[in-house]
């Protein structure tokens, strides 16, 4: 959305004051800033000073970038088809990123494809990394510190991933499983 800021601004005001079910007198009691100024800015028809925008949020208790940034919700949508895999043990190991690492999102999911007698060895993560590992189909052996666990299609396992772990595929057939790994703040 490309809103003018203080479009936004007063569009935030508006909605902040309805949900709280408040009238612009006493909003303008609880921020010392004038109704007809707050009618103003929820009209989009005057731009706030800095001033007037601390006096609003410290009257209301809220953070100054509440009323700046968009928090309109993010819709992505992935299509398998359009997904390039990272390939190791020459093929028979794929790994689909659905959602690769973000900064503000501490973690990525993966759609992971071994073919038949696959395995895969990965190293141990930094400390405080976990996976979460969720079977679609086939059968998996995973080999967490030469303890070993079986999962299959609508099993679940969670561990933290800063030890060698090992995954094969001891099905007749591929084996599919989403994997979301999860990063510590540092």
């Amino acid at each position: 959305m490309n809103e003018p800021i203080h479009k936004m601004v007063g569009r935030k005001l508006l909605n902040i004051r309805k949900t709280r079910g408040l009238s612009l007198d006493q909003v303008a009691d609880l921020t010392g800033v004038s109704k007809a100024m707050l009618g103003q800015i929820e009209r989009g028809d005057s731009n706030p000073t800095i001033s007037v925008l601390w006096k609003i949020v410290s009257g209301l208790q809220i953070s100054f970038t509440s009323l700046i940034e968009d928090t309109e919700p993010k819709i992505t949508v992935v299509r398998a088809a359009g997904l390039s895999p990272f390939e190791e043990e020459d093929g028979q190991y794929r790994a689909f990123p659905l959602f690769p690492f973000h900064p503000q999102k501490s973690f990525e999911i993966y759609t992971v494809e071994m073919d038949q007698g696959c395995s895969h060895a990965s190293e141990p993560h930094n400390e405080g990394v976990e996976e979460y590992i969720l079977m679609v189909e086939g059968k998996l052996d995973i080999t967490i510190s030469q303890e070993s666990y079986t999962l299959k299609a609508g099993d679940a396992i969670h561990f933290t991933a800063d030890r060698p772990h090992t995954y094969t595929n001891t099905s007749n057939a591929k084996a599919v499983y989403k994997t979301l790994i999860y990063y510590p703040p540092s």
